[in-house]
């Protein structure tokens, strides 16, 4: 990936702006898409469970296009040498980082062992990311949650980050909720336990020289920016899918890229060839049309350019074209035309 060299120096790896991973949901149609919109936001699979990464189809759960890169591998399991062969798979295939799911508060992800209920196990992780961070393949990241079951989260969660970072992890993604493992949903966990952004910012403050990213409850750049003065990074999940056009100012705002910002209908244009190859790979039309729903949230039209797609994409004879004659209702034809 090329950089302007008259910008300032701020990487595009960094984690200084991250689209959550999101299971079903950050898949690799929709990473496409996204990059598309921003060249610099770090970008993440879906969680992978271990199991399924190291005895059924890599392909289906890593294949992904070269220009998604930055790109990072989010995988669940406890299981330290798994963890680490895990990891050289992550780099034969060219990831940029692998990062371990320590914050899904899911049953169904805890009766297998990872997410977060390995919160509870500090030396377990411990042990599995020495094992990962001793293979020297990739940078090795977590993903995590101030805290389970309303426990204390001061020096619980001062001695878990303590262990983990002397095993080699150097960049901790803080949800700053704490995880209710007992009769909460995943969505729940997702809005009922309070945000508490101070405790990520006071994680900062007792471990500096770690790289520290912000998550929760994160709906704008301007939220974001604000973060940015107490932490190194932030994440967006939900917000970031669901109303994907915000990605567009990311590079400019975040990372000081001179580039002007794409607009709606150029984005539509540049998806038109990956649509038409995977189409003709057999993907139907709707698999990659279901991720770009947002585009045009808040902007007159929107809720018609949703409508037509969720209607029209699921056709079997849907084309690439469908998604130009969904973009004809709300933008004029003559802009339409030109594309």
């Amino acid at each position: 990936m090329t950089t302007n060299t008259q910008e300032k120096a701020i990487p595009s790896n960094t984690h200084r702006f991250c689209v959550a991973p999101m299971m079903a949901w950050t898949n690799r149609h929709a990473r496409y898409f996204m990059r598309l919109i921003t060249k610099s936001a770090l970008l993440y699979t879906e969680m992978v469970p271990l199991n399924a990464l190291l005895h059924g189809n890599q392909k289906r759960f890593l294949e992904y296009s070269n220009s998604e890169h930055p790109l990072a591998l989010q995988i669940g399991g406890s299981d330290p040498q798994g963890l680490a062969q895990a990891t050289y798979i992550a780099r034969e295939w060219g990831y940029s980082e692998i990062n371990l799911n320590l914050g899904c508060p899911s049953n169904r992800v805890a009766n297998a062992n990872f997410g977060a209920c390995l919160m509870q196990h500090p030396s377990l992780v411990a042990e599995c990311i020495n094992a990962m961070v001793l293979t020297n393949q990739l940078p090795v990241t977590v993903k995590c949650r101030i805290g389970i079951n309303n426990m204390d989260t001061g020096e619980r969660l001062n001695h878990f980050i303590e262990q983990i970072s002397k095993s080699g992890c150097k960049t901790i993604i803080l949800h700053a909720r704490q995880a209710l493992l007992n009769g909460l949903s995943p969505k729940e966990n997702r809005e009922i336990p309070p945000l508490d952004y101070q405790r990520v910012y006071q994680i900062k403050n007792d471990f500096p020289d770690l790289s520290i990213i912000i998550n929760g409850g994160i709906t704008d750049l301007d939220q974001s920016i604000v973060h940015l003065g107490h932490v190194d990074g932030v994440m967006l999940g939900r917000a970031a899918y669901q109303n994907p056009f915000l990605l567009a100012k990311v590079d400019q705002r975040l990372f000081n890229s001179k580039r002007s910002p794409i607009d709606r209908a150029t984005i539509i244009q540049k998806l038109m060839p990956y649509c038409e190859k995977e189409l003709a790979l057999g993907t139907p039309l709707h698999h990659i049309t279901r991720h770009i729903m947002g585009l045009f949230r808040g902007y007159p039209g929107g809720k018609l350019w949703r409508r037509y797609l969720s209607t029209k994409a699921i056709e079997s004879n849907a084309t690439s074209n469908t998604i130009f004659e969904a973009l004809q209702k709300i933008v004029p034809n003559h802009i339409t035309a030109s594309l």
